[in-house]
């Protein structure tokens, strides 16, 4: 098959159409924000053109009265594909521009409705991050607020409404070793309070002043063995029959055992440090050695050597 030649008089006519269309769209935007209709969207760009309903429909090949329904809403049922690409040709839109306002028109108010309020938020989550130079301190800041959840709501329409922000896991400072066979003496090492070298996550714990200890001895096996770090709460309540941490006075000595409160015959307050492991006697001390009294609320264990 031999293609024709095309004359220079067309191919100059050719790229003056082209010029002309890329001219035409130079300095148009169609101002679609998810809420103008396709209808005020033609509209907006037939005038910039200067066209006349009448020479729009002769172009696409349709009745001029059903192009000026599209326009003024009277028919809510968008135009078929067809139908809109032959528009956006004649009007010198970029392919799929009016498919895509239609499609969005076509879809259920709901489904539309989610999809604003989810750009909203959305929007609204650049602007927090924009809003200082540190984005930590202005998410930290929309949490405080309750605003991040709502807005995490809005972007995920399937999180169940209501739900619970779960915290991130405190980091306990471990502050010494505490012995879990005869009081021995207890120093935290001279650290400010909820300072030390080492640390322990614990989820679920709301609690500034926990601290943890490193088990030594077998006295509390086998519930708990040497090298476990037990978090105590100081803000936890201590009964009688809690795994406690214990400091005894007058010499600072501490130990971690298992707590009774009991009295002797004449009406006397005791505590009576008990050990897990039965080779060890318990200890039977007046309430008023005791110096701190300090429940037991986790435990973290290293699974080697075991």
């Amino acid at each position: 098959m031999v293609l024709p030649e095309v004359s220079a008089q067309n191919q100059e006519l050719l790229r003056t159409q082209h010029a002309r269309t890329l001219q035409e769209r130079k300095g148009f935007a169609i101002s679609w924000d998810g809420t103008n209709r396709l209808g005020a969207v033609l509209r907006e760009r037939r005038t910039h053109l200067g066209l006349t309903l009448s020479q729009v429909a002769e172009r696409v090949g349709c009745a001029k009265s059903y192009l000026s329904e599209i326009e003024t809403g009277v028919r809510a049922r968008p135009p078929g594909p067809e139908l809109l690409a032959r528009l956006e040709s004649a009007l010198g839109l970029e392919a799929g521009q009016l498919i895509e306002i239609a499609n969005w028109e076509a879809t259920p108010e709901s489904v539309r409705r989610q999809v604003t309020h989810s750009r909203q938020a959305a929007k609204r989550l650049r602007e927090l991050l924009a809003s200082t130079q540190s984005k930590h301190d202005a998410l930290d800041k929309a949490f405080g607020s309750g605003e991040l959840r709502r807005l995490v709501e809005s972007l995920d329409p399937t999180m169940p409404r209501g739900m619970e922000v779960v915290s991130l896991p405190r980091e306990i400072p471990v502050v010494n070793k505490v012995a879990a066979g005869y009081p021995s003496e207890f120093t935290d090492l001279g650290y400010p309070a909820r300072v030390a070298d080492d640390y322990v996550r614990v989820p679920d714990l709301d609690d500034a002043d926990a601290f943890g200890a490193r088990v030594v001895g077998d006295s509390m096996e086998p519930e708990y063995r040497e090298g476990d770090v037990v978090v105590f709460s100081p803000k936890a309540p201590v009964s009688s029959g809690a795994d406690c941490f214990v400091r005894l006075e007058p010499d600072h000595e501490s130990t971690f055992k298992r707590v009774y409160f009991e009295q002797d015959a004449d009406g006397r307050e005791l505590i009576r440090l008990q050990p897990l492991n039965n080779t060890y006697p318990p200890v039977v001390v007046p309430r008023e050695r005791v110096a701190g009294l300090y429940s037991g609320v986790s435990v973290v264990r290293s699974l080697k050597g075991r």
